[in-house]
């Protein structure tokens, strides 16, 4: 059995290409959809084409990625929300960056859902990712009696998901009548 060699790590130079990629694809990806031209995002990136194609051959390699960045970004928040936040307020925020994660991937949608092999694995990095996340966040304030005790991490992932179809500002408003109906339900003992 020979053992595939670990990739090298990017030289500083080609992070910083790889980061304004990413960055300017999400923002493309936002307002012209993910079939937008790739010198639109090479060119917002301030790099060549040949450097986006350098780094992302395919487009779904792109889009993948740019859906990976923006699942690991709303993750990696929730330590620094629950340490600043008491449990319920951390929970909150965190939902509301997650609402603002799902206004960006709005852009992203039709691709995931295309049925293109290149994304089978989104869904359960997805869960995987986000799931453990909230639970985390959700047990914390189940624990200190903020909210009510029979909610799943996967029911407030689909729950807010579905309060996220028109926009930031609207959604956010969702979210919030949500986490508000969550204490609610902690504080007056119904279920």
């Amino acid at each position: 059995m020979t053992e595939t060699p670990a990739p090298r790590p990017l030289r500083a130079d080609a992070r910083r290409n790889v980061d304004a990629l990413l960055e300017a694809a999400r923002t493309v990806f936002g307002t012209s959809g993910v079939d937008a031209p790739a010198k639109e995002i090479a060119d917002l990136a301030g790099v060549g084409v040949g450097t986006l194609y350098r780094h992302f051959p395919l487009r779904s390699d792109l889009v993948k990625a740019v859906f990976q960045r923006g699942v690991d970004a709303c993750a990696d928040a929730a330590p620094a929300l629950s340490a600043a936040h008491e449990p319920g307020a951390a929970l909150a925020e965190w939902l509301l960056r997650y609402t603002e994660f799902l206004a960006t991937k709005r852009g992203l949608a039709s691709a995931l859902h295309s049925g293109d092999p290149a994304f089978e694995s989104l869904p359960g990095y997805f869960m995987g990712r986000l799931g453990p996340t909230l639970g985390t966040l959700l047990e914390t304030a189940r624990s200190s009696g903020e909210i009510q005790a029979d909610v799943t991490p996967e029911d407030l992932l689909y729950a807010v998901a579905t309060l996220s179809q028109h926009g930031v500002a609207y959604s956010g408003r969702m979210v919030a009548l949500l986490v508000d109906g969550l204490r609610y339900r902690a504080v007056s003992g119904r279920s």
